[in-house]
Parts: structure tokens; C-alpha cells; sequence
């Protein structure tokens, strides 16, 4: 099977919540411009009809990366 570039991409997919209603309806992973992320969306209702709410996490392997960098750092020294 073909990789292909997930960058700037999610899924979403139906949460089983168990015996938590608090838990989120849906569930799902991301990657925005090479940020990993856990996605997690809750079905709610309001004046204008129903509605997804969410939030997201962002995964720890990619959180150094998600730093900016410092305007006119070079990359090669390391600041001590």
C-alpha cells in the first residue's frame, strides 16, 4: 500500500463512551504542518440546531517541534 502526505489532516471516528458520559462522541488524531494531535469532539445542541464542539491535545513526540524558532537562531549551536 502507498504512504501518503497526512500532513494538515484528521480523522475523526465515533467514541465509544463506555460508562463515562463526559467522554467525547468523537475521538480522532491529526497533523497540522507536522504537529501530531489528539482530537477529541462532542454532539451538543443549541439555539440553532446541533453542533460539534472540540478540543485537541497535542501529542508529546511532536510538541518540540511545534516550538517557533527564534528569529535569527542558527540551528547548528546550541545555547547553553
Amino acid at each position: 500500500m502507498a504512504e501518503y502526505d497526512k500532513t494538515n489532516t484528521f480523522t475523526l471516528n465515533k467514541n465509544d463512551k463506555g460508562d463515562n458520559p463526559k467522554r467525547p462522541d468523537y475521538r480522532g488524531k491529526g497533523n497540522l504542518n507536522g504537529v501530531n494531535f489528539k482530537l477529541g469532539a462532542w454532539l451538543k445542541t443549541g439555539p440553532d440546531g446541533p453542533f460539534l464542539s472540540g478540543a485537541f491535545t497535542i501529542e508529546e513526540d511532536t510538541e518540540e517541534r511545534a516550538k517557533p524558532a527564534v528569529e535569527g537562531s542558527d540551528d547548528s549551536t546550541i545555547p547553553f
